[in-house]
Order: structure tokens, then sequence, then C-alpha cells
């Protein structure tokens, strides 16, 4: 009888393992689904469950990936209404009802029809898609109502027929799944794009759909992982993507907290979600950033140009911009009776739908007959840049939200009516670039005629200037591919290196001003013969300086090469170094807060392009305001890549036993291990970030609270709630506090001790340019000091300290 009753115990708990464990991803009216089950997908990629998110302890039915890791939710049930304990059922009704309950009562979450059914059952497809359906039809769709992720073949959209839309929420938090105020979908009033918005405010717009990509969205057009697909008909207008792999994960989230759209795909090796784009990406992808009737160009400063023919309104001026102005209007009153035309722009971002009309129809040339009998169309242009595309989209009022792109293959033309004056002009610089251009192929033929004595007159310089040292055969090998500059050519243009001409001194060597024959300024960087660095360490720094080209670097015009000489030839700076400036209780007032925040934007574009535009991945390890020269517009240009180091490849980071730079900047990983990366570079930015909000040194600063230097002080006062006080005083009488608190926040960030805590600097730059919030910095590295945060310090004046700031100058080959 025990016996019995033993075996008949163990079946039946093997017959309800089973059922739990097992994995199924179809249940029907005779079954649930109870918390501790799952269903999941036939090819296992997926699993429905319940699950509480982060830290918090109610639970919801979801679903996630089921073969990673890491838990990844892609969809949430009950977003609104979460269950409090553990007795939660998800039940299929003959009627083919969906219904959530707690405790087999109350109805939490449920979805139905009105449509009759024979035998619904509900299943999660391979695609993460739970449907319910019968024989002969899908009856409802978990796809038809996302959370805060898209997937692949999931449908963002509106049905024109009901007016039933379709966009995804952001989760408020980690913690809470509840839909935010942050929404993306598609967004139609004459022509369709897709759209972020925070509550009734955009963020992001895509710009149109051209035929082959939105025009505002570069990274659509061409990539190893997903086509995009959008559908615009009379009856639906949608946007999905496909994958080109099927072995390739990936998806589309958003991020409450920094109000983007992020894609993600999925990396098998790490494990890991690895970042593929995100939206808005910088400065000019958000909305509206430059006003009406601007063009944003993120390479050129200030960002914000006027359209052709409008000046700036510096009437709506923004009282929080210490930069932009309000946007632009007309520079003078249209006369359409007297001839108004239009002007290309090629490779924009299309305006704001607005005040767009839109025909699929028309062509090209009865687009511009059409916009141009109308006097209030200010723009047009194709809705489709395809081989044989049409259509005709027309803006009439302010054009908004335009941007500039680079790449021949982004974005679409654009043409803008402008006052028949402008059109005149536009015809009088045609004739003048026709003149120039038969003016250069005549003296073109003229120098054919001296091209041989010009080639046997550059050899002879070039041998002349590398001296004795330097064999015919190693001058051959070796071409600089920039100018060759005489010895006593420089040694004129110094007044002999006459101390006069001396502007600095370094650990490479003193730096002079100099004045070429041709009148041109120069600076000439001398390197010191106790260098270390011999010829091809030379050239080969030499070539990598020579390869950088951006307006917030330094341009490098040549170099001398004679003996045992080394001599770098730079374009010359007339307002010198940035610390000449923040440091001098005289001087510092030519810099107010709108000239240093220009300053720090510009270094932070130049040191962006170094870490990821550049052809090689460059890491400077010596950033410092020092290092920064003005020009003659106080525009920022970053010096001394005497320390740098190139990368190829996908390459970040790298060791080093010999640490060079200058202490009081360095990370503190690469001070105390050598290690150094982009972030090293990053948290020297940080550094000079406070010195210049701050005009106080890092190193060499003391205060009485205790703090060994002025990272320290400024996470004492942040932790305190009083980061004002890190402000020069100069600057808080007079300038945008908010947008200086903001930098302070942006530089602890930068400063932070992990350096995989610390931001890139595209996320820097797209910092300095958005108004998004940030996220809380962790407690900073402190460098050198050995003192613990917080310990008592009454002997904080130590004057063994120096307040010097010392330069490691070994120069290492690339």
């Amino acid at each position: 009888m025990e016996t019995g009753f033993f075996f008949y115990i163990v079946c039946c708990f093997l017959i309800f393992f089973s059922k739990a464990s097992i994995a199924i991803d179809t249940i029907s009216v005779s079954e649930s689904l109870t918390d501790g089950m799952t269903l999941v997908s036939n090819d296992g990629s997926f699993a429905l469950g319940f699950f509480f998110p982060g830290s918090s302890k109610s639970r919801y039915l979801g679903i996630w990936y089921h073969n990673h890791p890491m838990q990844t939710v892609v969809w949430v049930a009950n977003r609104i209404t979460p269950i409090n304990d553990s007795t939660g059922v998800l039940k299929i009704q003959s009627s083919g009802k969906l219904v959530l309950q707690v405790q087999n009562t109350t109805a939490v979450w449920s979805a139905n029809w009105t449509a009759t059914v024979e035998n619904p059952v509900l299943q999660l497809l391979d695609s993460g898609n739970l449907v319910v359906r019968d024989e002969k039809r899908y009856l409802w769709q978990s796809f038809d109502y996302p959370s805060d992720t898209i997937l692949p073949g999931m449908k963002i959209g509106v049905d024109l027929r009901t007016g039933f839309q379709i966009r995804v929420s952001a989760w408020k938090n980690w913690d809470d799944p509840s839909p935010a105020d942050i929404t993306y979908g598609v967004e139609l009033v004459e022509g369709p794009e897709m759209v972020l918005r925070k509550g009734s405010e955009k963020l992001y717009r895509s710009g149109l759909w051209i035929g082959n990509g939105f025009s505002g969205s570069q990274d659509y057009r061409s990539n190893p992982f997903f086509v995009i697909n959008f559908v615009w008909n009379k009856n639906e207008v949608y946007y999905t993507f496909l994958l080109k792999n099927e072995s390739v994960t990936s998806r589309l989230v958003l991020n409450q907290t920094e109000g983007v759209r992020k894609r993600y795909t999925w990396n098998p090796e790490t494990q890991t979600w690895n970042l593929f784009s995100m939206r808005p990406s910088d400065y000019c992808d958000t909305y509206g950033v430059c006003g009406p009737n601007a063009n944003c160009e993120n390479n050129k400063f200030p960002f914000c140009q006027c359209l052709t023919g409008f000046t700036p309104d510096w009437s709506k001026r923004s009282s929080n911009s210490s930069e932009y102005p309000g946007g632009c209007i007309r520079s003078e009153l249209q006369n359409c009776m007297r001839g108004d035309g239009f002007i290309r722009i090629r490779r924009v971002k299309t305006p704001d739908t607005t005040n767009l009309w839109a025909n699929k129809t028309m062509n090209l040339k009865e687009c511009r007959a059409r916009c141009w009998r109308n006097c209030s169309c200010l723009a047009y242009t194709n809705l489709d840049v395809t081989k044989g595309g049409s259509g005709c989209a027309m803006w009439f009022g302010d054009l908004i939200d335009i941007r500039q792109f680079q790449s021949e293959s982004d974005g679409m033309d654009l043409y803008i009516r402008v006052p028949a004056s402008e059109i005149e002009l536009k015809k009088r610089a045609n004739v003048k670039l026709a003149i120039i251009l038969a003016t250069v192929i005549a003296a073109l033929l003229g120098i054919l005629l001296v091209v041989c004595y010009i080639c046997r007159s550059k050899k002879k310089l070039k041998a002349e200037s590398e001296g004795n040292n330097v064999n015919d055969k190693e001058s051959e090998d070796e071409d600089l591919e920039l100018a060759i500059f005489g010895f006593a050519a420089i040694t004129k243009a110094t007044n002999n290196f006459s101390f006069r001409n001396k502007l600095g001194q370094g650990g490479f060597g003193p730096v002079y001003k100099g004045k070429l024959a041709n009148g041109q300024e120069i600076a000439v960087k001398r390197l010191s013969k106790s260098s270390g660095q011999g010829l091809n360490e030379f050239k080969n720094e030499v070539k990598l300086i020579a390869k950088l080209q951006h307006r917030n670097l330094v341009k490098l015009l040549g170099c001398c090469i004679y003996g045992d000489e080394r001599m770098l030839v730079y374009e010359y700076m007339p307002n010198r170094s940035l610390d000449s400036f923040i440091f001098d209780q005289t001087k510092r007032e030519v810099l107010t807060w709108s000239t240093r925040f220009q300053i720090i934007c510009g270094i932070a574009r130049g040191l962006l392009y170094l870490h990821q535009d550049s052809r090689l991945r460059i890491i400077h390890r010596d950033l410092k305001v020092g290092n920064v020269l003005l020009d003659r517009e106080m525009n920022p240009k970053i010096s001394d890549f005497g320390m740098a180091r190139s990368f190829g490849g996908d390459q970040t980071e790298a060791n080093t036993r010999r640490i060079v730079g200058t202490y009081g900047y360095m990370a503190p990983e690469y001070a105390t291990d050598g290690l150094f990366s982009i972030k090293s570079d990053v948290f020297s930015f940080g550094i000079l970030l406070l010195e210049v909000i701050s005009g106080r040194k890092n190193r060499g600063f003391y205060h009485a609270n205790g703090s060994g230097n002025l990272i320290e002080h400024a996470w004492r006062l942040w932790t305190e709630g009083n980061s004002s006080d890190v402000v020069d005083d100069f600057l808080v009488e007079n300038g945008d506090l908010p947008e200086m608190l903001r930098c302070i926040h942006i530089s602890l960030l930068c400063v932070q001790q992990h350096p995989e805590e610390r931001p890139d600097m595209s996320s820097v730059v797209l910092m300095l340019g958005s108004r998004n919030e940030l996220p809380s910095p962790q407690q900073p590295g402190f460098l050198v000091y050995n003192r613990p945060f917080g310990a008592d310090s009454s002997s904080g004046n130590d004057k063994s300290s120096s307040r010097n700031e010392i330069s490691l100058s070994i120069l290492e080959a690339r």
C-alpha cells in the first residue's frame, strides 16, 4: 500500500516537472502559463514568462532573448499593472480572449476582439512575436502593441484606413517598464518620417523617406547587418527592418534616461550587445538646434550657418545660448514678379514636414514650376532619389531642422527660393570662376615648360636640408610628403634663433617665431639634441602629423633636417597657448564664458577627430591647456603630437613602460601602470575642462577644506551640492551658470576612476551640444595623491609639492 502510494507521488511529481520544464511554444484553451513556467519559441530564440526588472520586486509578463546569458526583455504585457506576488497566470479563453490574472480571479491585463474564432491557441513565434491564432488567421499579435523595443519584422507605423498607430515608448527606468514620455514612430503630415519625441517635444527626426533610406540617417543606406523596408501607400505607412543574415541579432530600443534611440547588435564571441548607432548621434542631429532657415554642419564652427539669402535673426537669440542666434530671416524681401529663382544645396537632411506639401507623381521639373508660381513656396525637392524616382515635396513657411552631410551618398539636393539679386551674385561668381579656370589652365601650360627645372631644384634642396648625415639612398627611400625647409631659410626667418623670437620652452626644446621670405609667419619647434629621437623616429612622427587635417588641430607646414638638427614648422598662432590666458589674472577676462565654451567645444571636436575620424586612431597622451593654441579669432587648435601614438583597425588601448606626458593630466591607470587608451585622453580633457571653468591649475592646487588637487576639490563641492563654487568668480558674474554647471558635470564624468565608466569623445561632444539629462558621475581618480578622500588635511599646504607641470618628453617611434 505504502509502496504504491509512493510510486503515485513520484509519477505526479515527474508529470508536473516535465510540464513546467519542457520547452513548448504553444498553449491551448485547456492550458495556462503560471509563474515559473515559460513558453520558448520553436528555434529557442525567445522565451515568454514572468520576470521582475532590475531591483524591483514587482512581477511582469514579458518576452526576452532565451539563449543569452543576460536577460534582455523586448516586450512587456502588463506594463502599467504589475503583479505583487507569484500568483500570476496567463490563460486563453475559448472566445480567443487572452487574460492575465492574479490568484485566478482578478484580471490585470487582457487582449480580446469581436471576431468569431475556432480552437484558438497562443503561440510564441521564432521572431519574438506572441500571437493568438486559430486554424485560419492571426487574431492578435504582440507586434501590434510594442514596448520599448523594435524587433526585425515588426511594423512601426499607421493604418490609414482605421487610424490605428503603432509606436514604441521607453521604460520609465530600469526598475519600471511602464511607458515613459520618450516615444518613437512614424509621423505623416504630407510626407512620412520617423520622429523621436519627449512628450510633445521633438528630439530627433529622420527626414523624409527618399526611396533608398531616410534623408537624415546615414547608417541605413549601407551596412552588413540589416535592410530597411518602408511602405507608403493609400492603406498604410510603416517602417520595418529585416536582417541580411539570420545568424545576426539586432534590435532597436529607446532609452529614457538619455533621451535617445539606440540600435544594438549581439556579439556571440564576447556575449555582449554592441552599440551600432544612436539617434540623435551628434549636435546637428538634435531637432531644430539652429532655428529656422539655418543649416547645421558638424565640421564647421559655428555649427549653424544661415541658408543663402538669409541673415541671423539676433532679435530671437536664446537666453540660454552663448553662441547661436535664434535662426535666420530673409536678407531682403522676395519679389516674385521680378524673377525669384532657386539655388541648390547639396547633401542635406530635408526640413521638418510641418509646412510640407507632397505629390508622389510629379517629376522634378514640374515640381520646380509649381513652386516658382507660388510665392509662399520656399523650397522643393524630389521625394524619391532612386533611379527613375519621382515625386515632389514643397515647403511653405520656415525651413526647420536642416543639416549638411559630407558624404556624396548621404542626404539629398534641396532647392531654396532666393531673390533675383542672389541669383545675379551667383552668376557673377560663376563668371569669375570661369575666368579663374582659364587663367589656371594657361598657367599650367607654362608650368609644364619648367617642370624638369622645378624637380631638379626640389631634389637639390632636399639633399641640402638633410645634410651630410643623410645619404642619397635614404633621401630617395624616405618621402616625407610635405614641404622641406632649408636650414638657412629657417635661420633667416627666426633671426638666427634670436632670444627675442623665442615663444616658449618645453621638454622637446624651444619654439621660435619666424617670418618667411614671402611674409608668412611661422612657429619653429627646434627639438633638443638630448631628446633621444633619431632620424627615422622623427620622420615617422612628421608623417603622422602631416596626415591630420582638422580645423581644431594645429597645421604642420613642413620640417627641416640638417645634421643633428630636427625642426618642425607650424602655422603661427598669434594668441599663443590657452594657459597664458586662463591662469593670468589680467588676461583671463578676455576669455568670456561664451569664448571659453567655444574653445571647449573646439577641443572636444579636435580630440574626437583624433580618436574616431582620422585615418588612424590617435592617442594624444599629453592633452593640457599649454598644448592648446589660439588663433586670431580665439579658435582652439590642439598641438604637440610628439608623444602621440597611432593605432590601426579596432585597437583602442596599449601598454608601455615609458610613461610620457604631464603629471597632473595623466589618467591613474596610465600614471601607475602604463595603460593608455582613448579613455586616458578623455581623463585629460576632463581636467582641462575643469581648469578652463575654474581658472585654476589641477596640479599645485590646494584648498583649506583638505582638497589636494582641483579634481578632488570639484568632487567635494559636487557631493555637497555647491558646484557653482568651482567656477571662476569672474565667469559667475558674466556667464551662463547652468551651462557652466553642465560642463562641470561632464568633466566629472570624464575623470572617473575606471576607464570603462568614462564617456568617449563622441558622447562628450553630444553632451556639450544638448540639454539631455546626464548620468551621475562616480568617484574620480585622484592621481598621485595617496590620502583617501575625506581624510583630515590640516597640512594641505604642502610646500614640497611643486606647482610646476613636468612634461616627460620621451619620444617613441610609431
